[in-house]
């Protein structure tokens, strides 16, 4: 039977790893039967470690990501997340368009327990955090793409998890707005020391990022490979070291895609 043990530790520097995944399968069901989707999944991630998931379209990349939020159960295995609850980051905002930018990052230290007097000040700090002093009191049709997911990273870090699961977060921006977006999750990355687990299909992306890509197969959804990735911080997506690691990456996608018909 699956267990999904979401944990709090007392003392978080003690803590071996920011998520265990061991040995998780999932499946669904359909009118045509079950349909396996992630497979014998088995995955440390380290505190304070950045770890990306890539894999083509349909691997199961954002139903392992849902899995370990604790949004969904596995069909076998067990998920640990000794941090306690993740904190997680989708592709679309999700902010809440009759809130201002500060009230929406307050939600969530309510939700938290934050005493209603310190929510302001701790609002506006996490936006500083992410380079939108002065927005507290702007409603959401007022701020650009790049400035909203700005937002729902700062409700994110709000909720002071110590893993962020980040769902192809900036996969809607445009190229500019995300290279910038790019610098400032590294930055708040080594500045808050948080462990992430970032789900993308960009292989430029992964590997700017992350220090460890874990590439998943399709149908199911399988680890197929991992890359450390020693590449110093801060790195350009334009970086040749960059460029090298993410064609031989490009490589073995492009034979997981064909190896299981995918086009």
């Amino acid at each position: 039977m699956a267990t999904t043990t979401l944990t709090k530790a007392e003392d978080r520097t003690a803590v071996g790893h920011a998520a265990r995944i061991a040995h998780v399968s999932k499946s669904f069901g359909g009118p045509e039967g079950r349909q396996l989707v992630l497979d014998d999944i088995t995955l440390d991630v380290a505190p304070g470690e950045f770890v990306t998931l890539l894999g083509a379209s349909g691997c199961g990349k954002s139903t392992l990501l849902n899995l370990v939020a604790g949004l969904d159960s596995p069909t076998a295995g067990s998920i640990e997340t000794p941090g306690g609850r993740p904190a997680l980051m989708f592709q679309e905002h999700a902010l809440f368009p009759w809130l201002t930018a500060g009230k929406n990052v307050e939600l969530a230290l309510r939700l938290r327990g934050v005493p209603r007097s310190g929510r302001r000040a701790e609002a506006e700090r996490l936006l500083g955090l992410v380079r939108l002093d002065g927005a507290y009191g702007k409603r959401v049709h007022e701020l650009s793409g790049g400035m909203r997911q700005r937002v729902a990273m700062a409700r994110a870090l709000a909720q002071d998890s110590r893993l962020l699961l980040m769902d192809e977060p900036f996969a809607a921006l445009d190229a500019i707005t995300r290279d910038v977006l790019h610098d400032e999750l590294t930055r708040i990355w080594r500045e808050t020391g948080v462990s992430v687990l970032f789900v993308t299909h960009n292989v430029r992306e992964a590997v700017r990022l992350a220090q460890r890509v874990v590439l998943l197969s399709s149908r199911p959804g399988r680890i197929a490979r991992e890359w450390t990735v020693d590449i110093d911080q801060p790195r350009r997506i334009e970086d040749t070291a960059v460029a090298e690691l993410s064609v031989e990456i490009t490589e073995q996608l492009r034979g997981e895609i064909r190896r299981h018909g995918q086009h």
